[in-house]
């Protein structure tokens, strides 16, 4: 990068000045703001600029800065900084001095329109709280000391984001936490939460350095203790709310006040009787409780059994009474003294009609509380803090919930409609038969995520301190009736079997010649389709998932295995018997899937894979991508019969397109629970379902081990795996420049004399053999084949080279440096 500035170098600053010339004026570039040449000129006032702060001015093609103050670097600019909670005058003038040199602004007085960060030592103070008000960044002073480390960086800003973040204040500092009231698994879980945010700021209750008592104030009726004006004595939403917010909430509206003893309030209720308005206030307090009673209110969470037909009262039956002889001579019969007139009661239909209507409206409110206390805050923006949550984790926490609950509130307006205007005639499986299709669309993409659901929630609350606060303060709420997000969250997987089963009971009491009845029917088959709709897309999805688990469980697994049709039929552990696939004795997977088989074996020395977005390290892969066979390629299925040398071994008679011969890969079973014969008949099963054919157990046959020349013995003994390893040792080093083929290895007669489902003949004397060996001889792999499209992947592994000059290249692309 050129600087057309005219400039000079020297080894004596003292040398120079402007001196009273005002055609030019004299700016220093100096590298050491600790040199001695530095305090010379800025005593003399002269203006002092760093190299970055050049190198800045000359990318950007501005001016050099005019500055009063010294300016190193870039690295501040356009930050505002105020300070609060310093006890040293020395401290913070360093500090300013290195925040004036990287380019900041120092302001004395908290200003949210104008200071963008606030350094702090404390958490006490106005300035803290207008900052966690406003929402401004709370940084320690260590930020701007790791800024001024990569001052010389001209691409570094100090307000990045994600360097900012960890030097943030933590909510407890300069605080030390006691716990009051709760179990010990609780205390422990506090003490944990608060230490991994401020290490070291938790005492015993009593401890004399203690600034804050947190009490549970459901089990605490007196502290032990007659608590110091300094101590600060908070409820437990205290805790929890600066955690949410990461960063220390205000004492006064948690503060704990000690509970009315019972003889206080019997002393004041005692003192309010003898007033001259008592009696009046009485009878005014026994006629509101008297329409309390007749206003029962809707639970948002049901009784687990149906209120009884007989407690329930409707608007319909007080109007209900029709001018019939029966009324007229109940109107003239003379009552007891005692009795009351009874009212007319309601058809069983319309009873269970309306605890549809009840238990919608519960579940209704279920999901607006779902939603309000949980979701909407945590999907809005400007949070303090921070976004508790990612958006990913949100959507596979909810996922459809709002759809669900836009259907259900137009069910709930209906079935009340019908409720409020009822006759018989009024049809109720209707309206569920409305709004199938809509949610046939909604529930599908929650119930099938629901495991997966519960799972983000415990892994981010167990991850994620500020959520775990978030769940605390919410699910304590009477909103939530003592019932966790996750309790909340299965509501809608419940839901719908449970309207079906009361359709059936709104059927059994719809009378014959009622036209519901057979809408009600309809209504009670379009849920159960609903329900089918969903296990199906359950079954895929789980399906989906299986395969998305071989793919990240193998290295080097192929992406076409993903695939929306292909779903997972088996898994088996064995052990190689061949040379190919792979090398004798290597532990082998076998995962078969439905038009496929994917071949993988254990690694050798597992490697880390990737990070994922959210932080969490995937367990690395153990297994290695060997092959990815098409089942069509299957020509036969080998049950080798067990002997004392060959015991629960199998074989694979296998024609790819690009060979001639065809080849034999075998293998022994090595899991004791999985048994061979049904997994070779369920192996036949996909096979022939892959070729349409439908004699699957004609593809078994069964042969001794002698004829395949396959052997279990020693495969385990120390002899066997020292051979195995000087072999492969061999095979490294040999590999790359080795262009010999493997010999072929031929089958013997007996296993020949069956033929294969390509021979023509059924059978082959020993004169025939040679004749018809290249289509019944078992090739094995060459050494260098490196792909093969139409049989599979392999995977290759080794150094790239130049042939031109015989030196091994490299794919790093390297950036320009700045000179």
């Amino acid at each position: 990068m050129d600087i057309n500035t005219p400039y000079i170098k020297t080894d004596n600053v003292r040398d120079f000045g402007d001196g009273e010339n005002c055609e030019f004026e004299t700016v220093f570039v100096l590298k050491d703001f600790q040199a001695p040449e530095y305090s010379f000129l800025y005593k003399n006032d002269n203006r002092i600029l760093g190299p970055p702060a050049v190198m800045h001015c000359a990318s950007k093609g501005e001016p050099l800065p005019f500055s009063s103050r010294p300016l190193y670097s870039m690295t501040m600019l356009n930050l505002s900084l105020c300070f609060t909670g310093f006890r040293k005058k020395d401290e913070v003038v360093t500090l300013v001095n290195l925040v004036h040199h990287m380019g900041g602004i120092i302001r004395k007085d908290f200003d949210s329109t104008k200071v963008t960060h606030l350094i702090a030592r404390s958490t006490h103070g106005e300035k803290y709280r207008l900052a966690v008000c406003m929402g401004t960044p709370i940084l320690t002073p260590e930020w701007i000391h790791k800024a001024w480390e990569h001052r010389d960086d001209i691409n570094f800003h100090a307000g990045n984001e994600e360097f900012r973040t960890v030097f943030k204040v933590p909510p407890f500092q300069d605080c030390v936490l006691s716990f009051l009231g709760f179990s010990e698994e609780e205390r422990t879980f506090h003490s944990y939460s608060s230490e991994m945010l401020t290490p070291g700021y938790t005492s015993a209750v009593g401890d004399e350095r203690c600034t804050h008592l947190v009490v549970e104030e459901n089990s605490i009726k007196e502290l032990p203790f007659t608590p110091s004006k300094r101590l600060y004595v908070v409820k437990q939403e205290w805790f929890w709310g600066s955690i949410q917010m990461d960063a220390r909430a205000g004492e006064t509206m948690y503060s704990y006040e000690k509970p009315e003893s019972p003889a206080m309030k019997k002393a004041v209720s005692l003192l309010s009787l003898k007033t001259p308005n008592s009696g009046r206030k009485r009878r005014r307090l026994r006629e509101t409780l008297a329409q309390l009673t007749k206003e029962t209110e809707i639970s948002p969470f049901p009784p687990r059994k149906r209120p009884s037909a007989e407690h329930s009262l409707s608007m319909g039956s007080l109007l209900d009474i029709s001018n019939t002889p029966d009324t007229c001579k109940s109107k003239n019969a003379k009552l007891p003294k005692s009795s009351t007139p009874a009212l007319p009661k309601q058809s069983a239909r319309w009873q269970v009609s309306k605890e549809l209507y009840q238990t919608e409206s519960n579940y209704v409110d279920i999901l607006a509380t779902v939603l309000q206390l949980f979701k909407y805050p945590l999907d809005k923006e400007g949070q303090v803090g921070g976004p508790i949550l990612a958006q990913e984790e949100l959507k596979t926490i909810f996922g459809s919930i709002p759809d669900i609950y836009e259907v259900h509130m137009r069910i709930k307006a209906d079935l009340e409609e019908l409720v409020m205007n009822w006759s018989e005639e009024r049809s109720v499986g209707d309206i569920i038969l409305k709004y199938s299709g809509e949610l046939v669309k909604a529930y599908p993409p929650f119930v099938n995520f629901f495991e997966m659901s519960k799972e983000t929630i415990v892994r981010c609350e167990r991850q994620k301190p500020r959520f775990h606060a978030f769940l605390k303060i919410n699910q304590a709420k009477p909103e939530c009736g003592r019932q966790t997000l996750a309790e909340l969250l299965i509501r809608p997987v419940q839901r719908l079997p449970s309207v079906a089963l009361l359709l059936n009971d709104i059927k059994k009491h719809t009378s014959d010649d009622n036209p519901d009845k057979v809408t009600l029917e309809k209504a009670i088959e379009s849920l159960k389709e609903v329900m089918t709709h969903i296990n199906e897309d359950k079954r895929k999805t789980e399906g989906q998932k299986q395969i998305f688990d071989v793919v990240y469980e193998v290295d080097g697994c192929p992406a076409n295995l993903l695939s929306s049709h292909r779903s997972l039929v088996h898994r088996v552990e064995t052990i190689a018997l061949g040379d190919k696939p792979c090398d004798r004795g290597e532990h082998v997977t076998l995962f078969l899937f439905n038009d496929c088989l994917e071949i993988a074996r254990k690694r050798h020395k597992v490697i880390t894979t990737f990070r994922s977005p959210l932080g969490q390290t995937r367990p690395p892969a153990h297994l290695k991508h060997i092959a990815l066979m098409p089942l069509s390629q299957i020509r036969r299925v080998l049950d080798i019969q067990d002997t004392e040398e060959c015991q629960n071994a199998f074989a694979l008679v296998v024609r790819p397109p690009t060979e001639q011969e065809n080849l034999l890969f075998s293998f022994q079973l090595t899991a004791e629970d999985t048994l061979k014969s049904a997994w070779l008949k369920t192996l036949c099963r996909q096979v022939a379902n892959t070729i349409c054919r439908a004699d699957a157990e004609d593809l078994i046959q069964s042969t001794d081990p002698d004829s395949v020349q396959v052997s279990t013995k020693d495969m385990d003994s120390t002899l066997s795996r020292a051979s195995r390893a000087i072999k492969k040792t061999s095979k490294k080093v040999t590999r790359a420049f080795s262009f010999t083929k493997t010999p072929k290895r031929v089958l013997q007669r007996a296993f020949l004399a069956n033929g294969t489902p390509d021979d023509k003949s059924p059978g082959l004397d020993g004169d025939h053999m040679g004749r018809t060996s290249s289509s019944s001889t078992l090739a094995v792999i060459p050494e260098l084949i490196v792909e093969l499209p139409t049989f599979g992947h392999f995977r290759t592994a080794g150094t790239g080279c130049d042939f031109s000059t015989g030196l091994p290249f490299s794919r790093t692309k390297l950036a320009p440096t700045l000179e």
